[in-house]
């Protein structure tokens, strides 16, 4: 069986209702390229190195910062040809205060909390310059005992999702939904699909988000897992797009 501590969401979108267990900490690195949308020219593509760090506070109670590095790749002509930097520092507090039972058909239900500080350089890109705050709900139940199906909802109160250049980066309430299938097909690797979304309150679909990504992790020992996604997208999201990671449990 793979460790129940390191099947977290990465790198999925959807995130899951397991949190980090008490007094041990959880460290995630991955690494996105995209092909960022044509409404972005002259910026063409964008890779993003996020580091997030998630500890068990109290039992079934995490906390949690992340800090995405991001390197944005210009057109040819444009001056700069390359901006880089590090954008908006996250931090969270996620709650699973419902678990599923065995033979039991209530899922998993957790609520997450997440403030957004405008640390990155908005004059290239990096940052909203917005202090922003969300809620996240997360349902999560197992189809078979080795399908688990996630759902989640959510709002995003300044209404800015972006990461760099890649988002929604106008003002007002922006609601979010995803859900997600995940299969283990070995004791060691998870494959699953994912299709996420995001509309604002004051603007129609095309101003929105639309992602869909293929995925899932290998165990690479008890504590050690390598993650992997290919994704696409339309509107703010990347036309295109890959990530490799590590999620790692101490």
């Amino acid at each position: 069986m793979v460790p129940a501590s390191i099947q977290a969401q990465q790198p999925f979108t959807v995130d899951d209702a397991d949190v980090t267990e008490h007094k041990k900490f959880q460290l995630q690195i991955s690494h996105v390229f995209d092909l960022l949308p044509r409404s972005a020219h002259p910026s063409l593509r964008q890779n993003t190195t996020v580091f997030v760090l998630n500890y068990g506070l109290i039992r079934d109670v995490e906390i949690g910062v992340d800090y995405p590095l991001i390197v944005i790749s210009n057109a040819a002509g444009t001056t700069p040809k390359t901006i880089k930097g590090f954008g908006d520092l996250n931090f969270h507090v996620k709650y699973n205060f419902l678990k599923e039972r065995e033979g039991k058909r209530r899922p998993a239900l957790t609520v997450s909390f997440a403030m957004e500080v405008p640390t990155g350089d908005t004059a290239k890109g990096l940052g909203s310059g917005l202090f922003d705050y969300s809620v996240n709900g997360v349902l999560q139940k197992s189809l078979t005992t080795k399908t688990t199906f996630r759902a989640n909802g959510g709002i995003v109160f300044a209404g800015n999702t972006s990461t760099g250049l890649s988002g929604i980066r106008i003002r007002g309430r922006v609601f979010t939904a995803g859900a997600s299938l995940v299969r283990r097909f070995t004791p060691k690797l998870n494959l699953g699909v994912e299709l996420t979304g995001a509309a604002s309150s004051n603007r129609g679909l095309s101003a929105g988000q639309l992602q869909t990504q293929f995925g899932g992790n290998y165990q690479l020992t008890e504590k050690l897992s390598l993650d992997f996604g290919v994704l696409a997208g339309k509107f703010n999201n990347p036309r295109a797009g890959a990530q490799i990671g590590v999620s790692i449990d101490f």
